[in-house]
């Protein structure tokens, strides 16, 4: 066995050792006090021993799902279609298109749909065309009032597309190297018909960016891990492929037209199963995204897609609602009540254990994901999150219908 392969076994045999190690020291000191002394403990304690340990199985799984061996062989590249829709990115456009036409990849298309632009995007792509002939515009003029600018748009851009495998990205994203359409389309198999990606947004200065890379990391870390545990629910539009033939064997988006949103994370979480959906991850496989520079235009964006998650499977917003419910009462039920415990030293032993894996869990996805992260910001940022999540998680409960903003 060559020697990165062996030294890749070895630490992965060394992580789940580490893992088991973990539950049963977990299990040594905890179990016996609330197995032999249950009378010994309030239900304060045990409610919130049972909060706390629901976070510890998660991000165990996380961990194990992450480090999970994918069993997908490298193929050839296949001839893909590369699909961007923009509305007035002209300047995001000039800075895309350059960098898509430098990848290296045998045969490929790119097609822009150009949404009802108002700056100077059409003529920049018109003098593209004649440039390069891998260059294809779909414009649009108008749409329905059923449905969606952007799905509207991305229909349009499947229909003109000349490859069954179809690569989706945004306008306000950047390949991270030359190597992302062959990393995205050289993992496709017989049974494949979706391949999600990984999208990072941009480092920057200030918390309000750390913020949004550590949310943008959990949710990828969530997204990946299930899907390598066999329970795929979600894709990130910023780098997601899958067949153009599932696309129109399911009727594309007609089962939410109506939705603001949900052309990416929607239609995987309707189509994607165990057997047809795989991952693609690494440095080579992300794309970079551009963040938010203020605190409203990034609510407003997260408020669009937790919204989008009311029309998830049953079984998915369980699994979801679960732990982030969790991770809220951690902090709003668990720590406020800790001194009034009569177990407060077995709680924040288990609160201890939660951190030190939300630490790991943070390190080890940057890692394999492609993105960069500073894992020592984690128990900080984790504070946020709670605020963050219990302000746009229950107003996104009740809204009925959220306005697309550019």
């Amino acid at each position: 066995m060559p020697a990165p392969n062996r030294l890749l076994c070895q630490f992965s045999v060394r992580t789940k050792t580490h893992i088991n190690l973990l539950v049963c020291k977990i299990s040594v000191y905890i179990c016996p006090i609330l197995l032999c002394n249950p009378n010994h403990l309030s239900i304060l304690a045990l409610t919130s021993i049972l909060i706390v340990s629901f976070q510890v199985v998660y991000l165990i799984l996380f961990l194990v799902g992450l480090r999970r061996e994918s069993k997908e062989t490298v193929q050839a590249p296949h001839a893909v279609s590369v699909i961007v829709c923009a509305h007035d990115e002209e300047q995001n456009l000039r800075e895309l298109i350059p960098l898509l036409l430098a990848q290296d990849h045998p045969e490929f298309e790119i097609i822009i749909v150009e949404d009802r632009c108002n700056d100077g995007t059409y003529d920049y792509l018109k003098q593209m065309i004649e440039e390069n002939a891998r260059i294809k515009v779909v414009r649009v003029t108008q749409k329905p009032d059923h449905i969606s600018g952007k799905k509207f748009g991305l229909t349009l851009g499947i229909k003109a597309a000349r490859y069954d495998w179809l690569l989706f990205t945004d306008a306000d994203c950047r390949p991270a190297g030359n190597q992302w359409i062959r990393q995205m389309t050289s993992l496709y198999s017989t049974n494949t018909q979706i391949v999600l990606g990984f999208s990072p947004y941009e480092k920057r200065k200030g918390w309000l960016n750390a913020f949004v890379r550590f949310e943008s990391l959990l949710t990828g870390i969530q997204m990946i891990s299930m899907a390598k545990l066999g329970r795929p629910y979600m894709g990130l539009g910023r780098n997601l492929s899958y067949a153009r033939s599932l696309f129109f064997q399911n009727k594309g988006f007609n089962s939410h037209l109506e939705i603001v949103g949900g052309d990416d994370d929607l239609f995987v979480n309707r189509q994607a199963t165990r057997h047809n959906t795989i991952v693609s991850v690494g440095s080579e496989a992300i794309t970079i995204s551009i963040p938010k520079l203020n605190w409203r235009d990034f609510l407003h964006q997260k408020l669009r897609h937790l919204s989008v998650g009311k029309r998830y499977k049953f079984s998915d917003k369980v699994i979801l609602a679960l732990f982030s419910s969790t991770w809220l009462l951690t902090w709003f039920y668990v720590l406020p009540t800790i001194f009034l415990n009569d177990a407060a030293y077995i709680i924040v032993g288990i609160i201890l254990i939660r951190w030190i894996l939300l630490v790991v869990l943070f390190q080890t996805g940057s890692r394999m994901l492609g993105g960069t992260f500073e894992a020592w910001k984690t128990p900080f940022l984790d504070f946020i999150f709670s605020f963050y999540y219990l302000v746009t998680g229950l107003r996104a409960l009740f809204v009925k219908r959220i306005r697309w903003k550019n």
